[in-house]
Protein backbone atom coordinates (compact mmCIF):
# COMPACT_ATOMS: atom_id res chain seq x y z
CA UNK A 1 0.00 0.00 0.00
CA UNK A 2 1.21 3.38 -0.95
CA UNK A 3 1.15 4.46 2.80
CA UNK A 4 3.70 1.53 4.04
CA UNK A 5 6.60 2.97 2.33
CA UNK A 6 8.73 1.70 5.22
CA UNK A 7 12.08 0.24 4.72
CA UNK A 8 15.99 0.05 5.78
CA UNK A 9 19.44 0.85 4.92
CA UNK A 10 21.65 -1.63 3.82
CA UNK A 11 25.58 -0.61 5.08
CA UNK A 12 28.61 -2.43 4.88
CA UNK A 13 31.09 -1.16 6.85
CA UNK A 14 31.30 -3.90 8.73
CA UNK A 15 33.23 -7.67 9.20
CA UNK A 16 31.59 -10.88 8.98
CA UNK A 17 28.12 -9.28 8.39
CA UNK A 18 25.72 -11.77 6.36
CA UNK A 19 26.39 -12.53 2.77
CA UNK A 20 23.54 -10.81 0.78
CA UNK A 21 21.63 -13.61 -0.29
CA UNK A 22 21.25 -13.98 3.86
CA UNK A 23 20.66 -10.46 3.61
CA UNK A 24 17.59 -10.46 1.64
CA UNK A 25 15.96 -12.96 3.68
CA UNK A 26 16.65 -11.13 6.67
CA UNK A 27 14.77 -7.88 5.03
CA UNK A 28 12.17 -9.99 4.02
CA UNK A 29 11.99 -11.98 7.33
CA UNK A 30 11.23 -8.46 9.14
CA UNK A 31 8.56 -7.09 6.45
CA UNK A 32 10.46 -4.31 4.74
CA UNK A 33 9.97 -4.22 1.56
CA UNK A 34 12.32 -1.19 0.36
CA UNK A 35 15.97 -1.26 0.81
CA UNK A 36 18.65 1.45 0.50
CA UNK A 37 21.73 0.60 -0.82
CA UNK A 38 24.78 2.84 -0.56
CA UNK A 39 25.95 1.56 -3.81
CA UNK A 40 24.50 -0.21 -6.29
CA UNK A 41 26.45 -3.93 -5.49
CA UNK A 42 25.99 -6.03 -8.98
CA UNK A 43 25.42 -9.27 -6.54
CA UNK A 44 22.67 -7.70 -4.29
CA UNK A 45 21.17 -6.31 -7.19
CA UNK A 46 20.85 -9.41 -8.93
CA UNK A 47 19.91 -11.32 -6.41
CA UNK A 48 16.47 -8.59 -5.83
CA UNK A 49 16.04 -9.74 -9.59
CA UNK A 50 12.05 -10.52 -9.45
CA UNK A 51 11.30 -10.03 -5.87
CA UNK A 52 9.12 -7.71 -3.85
CA UNK A 53 11.18 -5.46 -2.64
CA UNK A 54 11.63 -2.15 -3.89
CA UNK A 55 15.82 -0.79 -4.18
CA UNK A 56 17.17 2.61 -4.02
CA UNK A 57 20.58 2.92 -5.07
CA UNK A 58 23.53 5.39 -4.33
CA UNK A 59 25.90 6.99 -6.97
CA UNK A 60 28.81 8.25 -4.94
CA UNK A 61 29.38 11.60 -4.35
CA UNK A 62 32.68 12.09 -5.75
CA UNK A 63 31.18 11.08 -9.35
CA UNK A 64 28.54 13.97 -9.10
CA UNK A 65 30.80 16.26 -11.38
CA UNK A 66 31.68 13.10 -13.64
CA UNK A 67 28.07 12.34 -14.48
CA UNK A 68 26.78 16.30 -14.87
CA UNK A 69 29.78 17.00 -17.45
CA UNK A 70 30.46 13.75 -19.23
CA UNK A 71 27.51 11.95 -20.93
CA UNK A 72 29.50 9.21 -22.29
CA UNK A 73 30.62 8.30 -18.14
CA UNK A 74 26.71 9.32 -17.48
CA UNK A 75 25.52 6.11 -20.29
CA UNK A 76 28.01 3.64 -19.09
CA UNK A 77 27.05 4.12 -15.84
CA UNK A 78 23.57 4.00 -16.50
CA UNK A 79 24.04 0.63 -18.11
CA UNK A 80 25.89 -0.83 -15.93
CA UNK A 81 23.92 0.42 -12.64
CA UNK A 82 20.06 0.72 -13.52
CA UNK A 83 19.76 -1.40 -17.19
CA UNK A 84 21.43 -4.28 -16.28
CA UNK A 85 18.73 -4.75 -13.64
CA UNK A 86 16.25 -2.82 -14.17
CA UNK A 87 13.10 -3.54 -14.70
CA UNK A 88 13.59 -7.09 -13.16
CA UNK A 89 14.63 -5.61 -9.83
CA UNK A 90 12.83 -3.04 -8.81
CA UNK A 91 14.52 0.28 -8.55
CA UNK A 92 12.85 2.88 -7.40
CA UNK A 93 15.14 5.73 -6.60
CA UNK A 94 18.89 7.35 -7.55
CA UNK A 95 20.00 8.89 -4.99
CA UNK A 96 22.70 11.08 -6.17
CA UNK A 97 24.79 11.77 -3.27
CA UNK A 98 24.71 10.85 0.17
CA UNK A 99 25.03 14.48 2.32
CA UNK A 100 26.64 16.40 0.11
CA UNK A 101 27.75 19.08 3.17
CA UNK A 102 25.66 22.04 4.32
CA UNK A 103 28.39 24.44 4.05
CA UNK A 104 28.86 24.81 0.26
CA UNK A 105 32.68 25.79 1.04
CA UNK A 106 33.12 22.06 1.82
CA UNK A 107 32.58 20.74 -1.47
CA UNK A 108 31.45 23.81 -4.41
CA UNK A 109 32.24 21.02 -7.02
CA UNK A 110 29.82 18.92 -5.86
CA UNK A 111 26.65 21.61 -5.16
CA UNK A 112 27.70 23.43 -8.46
CA UNK A 113 27.57 19.75 -10.53
CA UNK A 114 24.05 18.54 -8.53
CA UNK A 115 21.50 19.71 -9.92
CA UNK A 116 22.93 19.46 -13.69
CA UNK A 117 23.91 15.71 -12.96
CA UNK A 118 19.88 15.32 -11.85
CA UNK A 119 19.04 16.46 -14.79
CA UNK A 120 21.23 14.58 -16.95
CA UNK A 121 20.03 11.48 -14.92
CA UNK A 122 16.72 12.23 -15.29
CA UNK A 123 16.82 12.91 -19.35
CA UNK A 124 18.38 9.42 -19.27
CA UNK A 125 15.66 7.92 -17.55
CA UNK A 126 13.16 9.58 -19.86
CA UNK A 127 14.96 8.43 -23.07
CA UNK A 128 14.56 5.03 -21.76
CA UNK A 129 10.72 5.41 -21.13
CA UNK A 130 12.12 4.47 -17.34
CA UNK A 131 8.37 6.61 -15.35
CA UNK A 132 8.61 4.92 -12.27
CA UNK A 133 12.23 5.94 -10.76
CA UNK A 134 12.48 9.06 -8.84
CA UNK A 135 15.93 10.96 -8.67
CA UNK A 136 17.07 12.30 -5.46
CA UNK A 137 19.64 13.46 -3.07
CA UNK A 138 20.07 12.89 0.89
CA UNK A 139 20.79 15.83 2.98
CA UNK A 140 21.56 16.36 6.34
CA UNK A 141 19.93 19.16 9.01
CA UNK A 142 22.97 20.72 8.39
CA UNK A 143 21.31 22.29 5.00
CA UNK A 144 19.04 23.99 7.60
CA UNK A 145 20.40 27.95 9.58
CA UNK A 146 17.74 27.66 12.15
CA UNK A 147 15.37 24.66 13.04
CA UNK A 148 13.60 26.03 15.81
CA UNK A 149 10.92 26.74 16.63
CA UNK A 150 9.73 24.61 13.00
CA UNK A 151 8.14 27.81 11.64
CA UNK A 152 11.56 29.68 12.20
CA UNK A 153 13.12 26.56 9.60
CA UNK A 154 15.51 28.26 7.31
CA UNK A 155 18.66 27.14 5.00
CA UNK A 156 21.83 29.08 5.25
CA UNK A 157 21.49 32.20 2.91
CA UNK A 158 25.03 31.46 1.67
CA UNK A 159 23.82 28.16 -0.59
CA UNK A 160 20.34 29.74 -1.17
CA UNK A 161 21.04 29.59 -5.04
CA UNK A 162 21.63 26.10 -5.27
CA UNK A 163 18.93 24.63 -2.67
CA UNK A 164 16.34 26.89 -4.92
CA UNK A 165 17.53 24.86 -8.14
CA UNK A 166 17.46 22.14 -6.03
CA UNK A 167 13.82 22.44 -4.76
CA UNK A 168 12.88 23.60 -8.44
CA UNK A 169 14.08 20.29 -9.95
CA UNK A 170 11.86 18.69 -7.31
CA UNK A 171 9.67 19.90 -7.46
CA UNK A 172 9.51 19.51 -11.43
CA UNK A 173 9.89 15.87 -11.58
CA UNK A 174 7.41 15.24 -8.73
CA UNK A 175 10.32 13.50 -6.38
CA UNK A 176 11.32 14.19 -2.61
CA UNK A 177 13.09 15.84 -0.62
CA UNK A 178 15.38 13.41 0.89
CA UNK A 179 16.56 14.22 4.59
CA UNK A 180 18.71 12.11 6.89
CA UNK A 181 17.17 12.95 10.45
CA UNK A 182 18.03 11.80 13.63
CA UNK A 183 16.23 13.37 16.74
CA UNK A 184 18.70 10.97 19.43
CA UNK A 185 21.32 13.82 18.02
CA UNK A 186 19.01 16.24 18.83
CA UNK A 187 18.45 15.06 22.07
CA UNK A 188 21.33 13.96 23.23
CA UNK A 189 23.06 17.52 22.64
CA UNK A 190 20.58 18.69 24.87
CA UNK A 191 19.14 16.26 27.18
CA UNK A 192 18.57 19.15 30.03
CA UNK A 193 16.62 21.07 27.06
CA UNK A 194 14.46 18.38 25.22
CA UNK A 195 12.42 15.76 27.21
CA UNK A 196 13.33 11.90 25.99
CA UNK A 197 9.42 11.34 25.54
CA UNK A 198 9.03 13.75 22.83
CA UNK A 199 12.49 12.03 20.91
CA UNK A 200 11.09 8.66 21.19
CA UNK A 201 6.96 9.04 20.56
CA UNK A 202 5.77 9.08 23.93
CA UNK A 203 5.13 12.72 24.57
CA UNK A 204 1.28 12.55 23.69
CA UNK A 205 0.71 13.89 27.08
CA UNK A 206 3.70 16.31 26.19
CA UNK A 207 3.06 19.41 23.54
CA UNK A 208 4.58 22.05 22.81
CA UNK A 209 2.89 24.88 20.44
CA UNK A 210 5.02 26.79 18.24
CA UNK A 211 4.77 30.04 18.69
CA UNK A 212 4.95 31.10 14.97
CA UNK A 213 2.31 28.76 13.47
CA UNK A 214 0.51 27.99 16.24
CA UNK A 215 1.01 24.15 15.27
CA UNK A 216 1.17 21.85 18.36
CA UNK A 217 3.60 19.39 18.58
CA UNK A 218 4.13 15.90 20.65
CA UNK A 219 7.64 14.65 19.01
CA UNK A 220 10.44 15.55 17.84
CA UNK A 221 11.16 14.29 14.82
CA UNK A 222 7.69 15.62 13.45
CA UNK A 223 9.59 19.33 14.87
CA UNK A 224 12.40 18.48 12.33
CA UNK A 225 10.91 17.89 9.41
CA UNK A 226 8.45 20.55 9.59
CA UNK A 227 11.62 22.72 9.93
CA UNK A 228 12.49 21.94 6.80
CA UNK A 229 8.51 21.91 5.39
CA UNK A 230 8.57 26.05 6.47
CA UNK A 231 12.27 26.52 5.34
CA UNK A 232 10.97 24.92 1.93
CA UNK A 233 7.96 27.15 2.01
CA UNK A 234 9.57 30.48 2.51
CA UNK A 235 11.13 29.75 -1.12
CA UNK A 236 8.23 29.38 -2.97
CA UNK A 237 8.37 25.79 -2.83
CA UNK A 238 5.55 23.97 -0.69
CA UNK A 239 4.66 21.12 -2.62
CA UNK A 240 7.97 19.46 -2.10
CA UNK A 241 7.26 16.45 -0.54
CA UNK A 242 9.41 14.72 2.23
CA UNK A 243 10.82 11.63 2.57
CA UNK A 244 13.40 9.74 5.67
CA UNK A 245 16.40 8.56 3.53
CA UNK A 246 17.89 7.84 7.51
CA UNK A 247 16.39 7.72 11.24
CA UNK A 248 17.12 5.72 13.75
CA UNK A 249 18.52 5.17 17.22
CA UNK A 250 21.53 3.55 18.55
CA UNK A 251 21.87 0.62 20.49
CA UNK A 252 25.07 1.35 21.92
CA UNK A 253 27.82 4.00 22.09
CA UNK A 254 30.45 5.24 24.70
CA UNK A 255 30.02 5.80 28.65
CA UNK A 256 29.90 9.82 27.96
CA UNK A 257 26.87 9.27 24.94
CA UNK A 258 23.60 9.52 27.21
CA UNK A 259 20.70 7.08 25.76
CA UNK A 260 22.34 4.75 23.21
CA UNK A 261 20.51 1.54 24.26
CA UNK A 262 19.00 -1.33 23.30
CA UNK A 263 15.79 -0.12 25.23
CA UNK A 264 15.65 3.40 23.71
CA UNK A 265 16.23 2.05 20.29
CA UNK A 266 14.23 -0.72 20.02
CA UNK A 267 11.03 2.04 21.12
CA UNK A 268 12.11 4.54 18.52
CA UNK A 269 12.31 2.53 15.80
CA UNK A 270 8.97 0.77 16.87
CA UNK A 271 7.23 3.79 17.65
CA UNK A 272 8.39 5.77 14.15
CA UNK A 273 7.50 2.29 11.82
CA UNK A 274 3.86 2.70 13.95
CA UNK A 275 4.15 6.28 12.98
CA UNK A 276 5.09 5.70 9.14
CA UNK A 277 2.75 2.81 8.34
CA UNK A 278 -0.65 4.68 10.22
CA UNK A 279 -3.60 4.43 7.54
CA UNK A 280 -4.83 7.40 7.18
CA UNK A 281 -1.35 8.52 7.08
CA UNK A 282 -0.70 10.89 9.81
CA UNK A 283 1.92 13.20 8.14
CA UNK A 284 2.84 15.71 10.16
CA UNK A 285 1.40 19.27 11.81
CA UNK A 286 2.38 21.28 9.02
CA UNK A 287 1.35 18.70 6.45
CA UNK A 288 -0.95 16.41 7.52
CA UNK A 289 -2.03 13.63 6.02
CA UNK A 290 1.30 13.50 4.22
CA UNK A 291 2.99 10.03 3.04
CA UNK A 292 6.53 9.94 4.12
CA UNK A 293 8.46 7.23 2.57
CA UNK A 294 10.68 6.18 5.44
CA UNK A 295 14.16 4.41 5.53
CA UNK A 296 15.52 3.07 9.08
CA UNK A 297 18.96 3.52 9.60
CA UNK A 298 20.23 0.80 10.01
CA UNK A 299 20.44 -3.01 9.02
CA UNK A 300 23.46 -3.85 10.77
CA UNK A 301 26.27 -2.85 13.54
CA UNK A 302 28.82 -1.23 11.40
CA UNK A 303 32.44 -1.75 13.46
CA UNK A 304 34.69 -0.28 10.59
CA UNK A 305 32.95 3.40 11.45
CA UNK A 306 35.52 5.98 12.94
CA UNK A 307 34.22 8.25 15.61
CA UNK A 308 32.39 7.55 18.44
CA UNK A 309 30.58 4.26 19.57
CA UNK A 310 27.64 5.77 18.37
CA UNK A 311 28.76 5.31 14.53
CA UNK A 312 28.84 1.90 15.41
CA UNK A 313 26.04 0.62 16.72
CA UNK A 314 23.07 2.02 14.69
CA UNK A 315 22.05 -1.68 13.49
CA UNK A 316 18.75 -3.38 13.88
CA UNK A 317 20.81 -7.03 13.18
CA UNK A 318 24.00 -8.52 14.44
CA UNK A 319 26.60 -9.91 12.39
CA UNK A 320 25.31 -13.67 13.30
CA UNK A 321 22.02 -12.83 11.63
CA UNK A 322 20.20 -12.40 15.07
CA UNK A 323 17.80 -9.28 15.80
CA UNK A 324 19.19 -6.88 17.99
CA UNK A 325 15.75 -6.38 18.95
CA UNK A 326 12.58 -7.94 17.10
CA UNK A 327 10.75 -5.26 14.33
CA UNK A 328 8.08 -5.64 12.55
CA UNK A 329 8.36 -2.76 9.29
CA UNK A 330 4.57 -3.69 8.38
CA UNK A 331 3.65 -2.38 11.27
CA UNK A 332 0.75 -5.03 11.78
CA UNK A 333 2.87 -5.68 15.37
CA UNK A 334 2.31 -3.71 18.42
CA UNK A 335 3.48 -5.81 21.24
CA UNK A 336 6.74 -6.71 21.71
CA UNK A 337 8.92 -7.43 25.11
CA UNK A 338 10.80 -4.56 26.13
CA UNK A 339 14.86 -4.48 27.39
CA UNK A 340 15.86 -2.28 30.10
CA UNK A 341 16.96 1.46 29.46
CA UNK A 342 20.86 1.53 31.05
CA UNK A 343 22.26 5.34 30.51
CA UNK A 344 19.25 7.62 30.16
CA UNK A 345 20.79 9.56 32.61
CA UNK A 346 24.61 11.69 32.16
CA UNK A 347 27.47 9.69 33.83
CA UNK A 348 29.24 11.97 35.69
CA UNK A 349 32.95 11.38 36.49
CA UNK A 350 36.22 10.04 35.10
CA UNK A 351 36.77 8.44 31.33
CA UNK A 352 40.22 6.74 30.43
CA UNK A 353 40.38 5.24 27.02
CA UNK A 354 42.89 2.37 27.12
CA UNK A 355 43.92 -0.87 24.54
CA UNK A 356 40.86 -3.59 24.36
CA UNK A 357 41.28 -6.77 25.59
CA UNK A 358 42.37 -9.75 23.02
CA UNK A 359 43.49 -7.24 20.30
CA UNK A 360 46.13 -7.91 17.60
CA UNK A 361 49.73 -6.74 19.30
CA UNK A 362 51.03 -5.86 16.13
CA UNK A 363 48.40 -3.60 15.38
CA UNK A 364 48.41 -2.17 18.49
CA UNK A 365 51.92 -1.55 18.27
CA UNK A 366 51.22 0.73 15.23
CA UNK A 367 48.97 2.42 16.91
CA UNK A 368 51.27 2.76 20.21
CA UNK A 369 53.32 4.36 17.69
CA UNK A 370 51.11 6.61 15.73
CA UNK A 371 49.79 8.35 19.09
CA UNK A 372 53.65 8.88 20.32
CA UNK A 373 54.47 10.51 17.34
CA UNK A 374 51.79 13.01 16.95
CA UNK A 375 52.53 14.81 19.91
CA UNK A 376 55.46 16.24 21.74
CA UNK A 377 56.62 14.82 24.89
CA UNK A 378 53.20 13.09 25.43
CA UNK A 379 54.95 9.79 25.86
CA UNK A 380 57.66 10.97 27.47
CA UNK A 381 56.82 9.30 31.02
CA UNK A 382 56.74 5.59 28.91
CA UNK A 383 60.89 5.82 28.44
CA UNK A 384 63.30 3.63 30.35
CA UNK A 385 63.13 4.13 33.91
CA UNK A 386 60.26 6.76 34.45
CA UNK A 387 57.08 6.21 36.11
CA UNK A 388 54.94 4.36 33.40
CA UNK A 389 57.68 2.46 31.75
CA UNK A 390 56.72 -0.73 33.81
CA UNK A 391 54.89 -3.10 32.93
CA UNK A 392 56.88 -3.67 29.68
CA UNK A 393 53.73 -4.62 27.69
CA UNK A 394 52.50 -3.34 24.09
CA UNK A 395 48.91 -3.52 25.76
CA UNK A 396 49.85 -0.82 28.93
CA UNK A 397 51.93 1.30 26.68
CA UNK A 398 49.39 1.81 24.20
CA UNK A 399 46.74 2.42 26.71
CA UNK A 400 48.57 5.39 28.59
CA UNK A 401 49.50 6.44 24.96
CA UNK A 402 45.18 5.92 23.87
CA UNK A 403 44.30 8.05 27.48
CA UNK A 404 46.67 10.72 27.28
CA UNK A 405 45.96 11.69 22.90
CA UNK A 406 42.49 11.20 23.45
CA UNK A 407 42.30 13.13 26.90
CA UNK A 408 44.44 15.82 25.02
CA UNK A 409 42.48 15.97 21.82
CA UNK A 410 38.76 15.11 22.85
CA UNK A 411 37.83 18.46 22.92
CA UNK A 412 38.85 18.85 19.20
CA UNK A 413 36.83 15.50 18.32
CA UNK A 414 38.90 12.64 18.26
CA UNK A 415 37.37 9.92 19.58
CA UNK A 416 38.66 6.68 21.79
CA UNK A 417 38.67 4.21 18.80
CA UNK A 418 42.27 3.82 17.33
CA UNK A 419 41.36 2.06 14.43
CA UNK A 420 39.16 -0.41 16.70
CA UNK A 421 41.88 -1.38 18.75
CA UNK A 422 40.90 1.11 22.29
CA UNK A 423 37.35 0.98 24.25
CA UNK A 424 36.30 3.57 27.15
CA UNK A 425 36.73 2.26 30.97
CA UNK A 426 35.66 4.05 34.40
CA UNK A 427 38.18 1.74 35.63
CA UNK A 428 41.51 4.37 37.19
CA UNK A 429 44.48 2.17 34.99
CA UNK A 430 47.00 3.87 37.12
CA UNK A 431 49.59 1.89 39.18
CA UNK A 432 51.97 3.04 41.72
CA UNK A 433 53.49 6.78 40.33
CA UNK A 434 51.74 6.16 36.91
CA UNK A 435 48.80 8.21 36.35
CA UNK A 436 47.10 8.06 33.36
CA UNK A 437 45.37 11.17 32.33
CA UNK A 438 41.80 10.92 31.79
CA UNK A 439 38.69 13.20 30.59
CA UNK A 440 35.94 14.22 33.79
CA UNK A 441 32.55 14.96 32.37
Amino acid sequence: MAYKIMGINYGTKGTNLPSPYRTINIIRSMQARYVKLYDSDPETLKLLSNSDIHVSITLPNDLIPRIASNHSFTRHWFHENVLAYYPHTRIRFIMVGNEVPGNIQQHPEWWNSLVPAMNVLKRTLKSHQIHDIKIGSPMAMDVLASTFPPSNGSFHEDNLARMVELLDFLSGSKSYFFLNVYPYLAWSGHPDDIRLDLALFRGMNLSYRDPGSGLLYNNLLDQMLDSVNFAMSKLGFPDVRIAISETGWPNDGDIDQIGANVNNAATYNRNLIGKITTNPPAGTPARPGAVIPTFLFSLYDEDLKNGPATERHWGVVRPDGTQVYELDFSGNRTSYPQPTATNNAPYRGRIWCVAARGVNESELGNQLAFACSRLNRMCDALGPGRECYEPVSVFWHASYAFSAYWARLRSFGQGCYFNGLATQTTEDPSHGLCQFPSIIV
